[in-house]
């Protein structure tokens, strides 16, 4: 019963959302992601850059910034206008990240030369393809000495992009791993407070996920959620909902674990572990969480980060024509879809 009063609530909200919120209290999870009509332009502060980073972050340590931020992006891609527009348009948020990085924007179609950190040179889609940002937007924040700090890859809420800026421009990837300090920083989270939201192409317990002796009939994603989550919510009442990406959830072998349980858990490598601890040795941060696994339980692709319908059929497409085989996935979108 509770479950139940509880999809009528999340309904409810997701229907009179739009009537009752303004501009800025835009829900970051709901909106529409099929490719922009316009081109998407960056703010103002972006720095024009002859991409070579290197240089960049020479120039911008030398300004008193704590390092560069390298933004991979698409002129057509609704996550990137998110963090344009309901991101970056938060005065906290813009101000905070000019005064500790610059930005450097990259183009992940582009045939435009650009020299990464380490020396190398080669078109902005070589980079982009060598960094796996298929999902765009992904951020790749450099420290003052040109180490890798942090990387996001998708679209992520204001409270939480902004913790990761001051992950890194505070120093805590120093010390800890980003799941820990935005836990800390949350003193909101309760993630026991509900049950999860199941679906009828689930498979119950217990979950014996090994692929390592015999291999599955089908590919398996793996969804890693918890209690108290509206991105979960989000998540149960739309995308899932759609007839055309419930079908072809159909075609894998479907888990969800609720990733701060104990419930014992076999890995696709045969490991035996709890939900919580695997998805610790995972390192995942963000709920929910899907990981995909081909039939022998090698990892295929994540989603690990705001997903709408568009961005989440095109994965499971991906995965179910095979084509992870031989292209990876900004490969595929490129003569599949977005």
């Amino acid at each position: 019963m509770k479950l139940i009063l509880k999809l009528i609530a999340i309904s409810l909200i997701l229907f009179f959302s739009p009537l009752m919120a303004s501009d800025a209290e835009e829900d970051p999870f709901v909106f529409d992601d099929f490719p922009l009509n316009d081109l998407l332009k960056y703010p103002e502060w972006f720095k024009k850059s002859f991409l070579d980073l290197p240089e960049d972050l020479n120039e911008a340590v030398e300004n008193g910034k704590k390092g560069i931020i390298v933004y991979f992006g698409q002129k057509r891609c609704p996550y990137c206008k998110m963090l344009m527009d309901v991101n970056f348009k938060q005065r906290e948020i813009a101000q905070y990240t000019q005064e500790n990085f610059d930005v450097i924007p990259i183009d992940i179609w582009s045939p435009e030369e650009v020299t990464n950190m380490q020396g190398e040179s080669m078109s902005q889609r070589e980079f982009a393809q060598k960094e796996n940002t298929s999902f765009t937007p992904s951020l790749m924040f450099y420290d003052a000495n040109g180490e890798l700090a942090m990387k996001l890859r998708g679209y992520y809420a204001p409270y939480q992009f902004m913790a990761a800026l001051q992950y890194v421009a505070e120093g805590h990837y120093k010390r800890e791993k980003f799941k820990v300090y935005l836990a800390r920083g949350d003193k909101t989270q309760r993630f026991e407070k509900y049950d999860l939201i199941e679906e009828e192409f689930f498979s119950p317990s217990p979950y014996n996920l090994d692929r390592s002796y015999f291999k599955g009939e089908r590919p398996l994603v793996v969804f890693f959620e918890q209690g108290d989550c509206h991105a979960c919510d989000v998540l149960h009442a739309e995308p899932l909902k759609h007839q055309a990406v419930a079908k072809l959830f159909g075609r894998f072998e479907s888990i969800q674990l609720n990733m701060n349980s104990d419930v014992p858990v076999i890995t696709p490598t045969g490991e035996r572990t709890t939900a919580k601890q695997w998805a610790e040795d995972l390192n995942l941060f963000y709920a929910p969480s899907m990981i995909f696994f081909d039939e022998e339980g090698n990892e295929i692709i994540r989603v690990y980060s705001v997903v709408r319908f568009f961005r989440l059929r095109n994965v499971l497409n991906y995965v179910l024509s095979g084509a992870y085989r031989t292209e990876n996935f900004q490969q595929w979108r490129s003569h599949n879809g977005f």
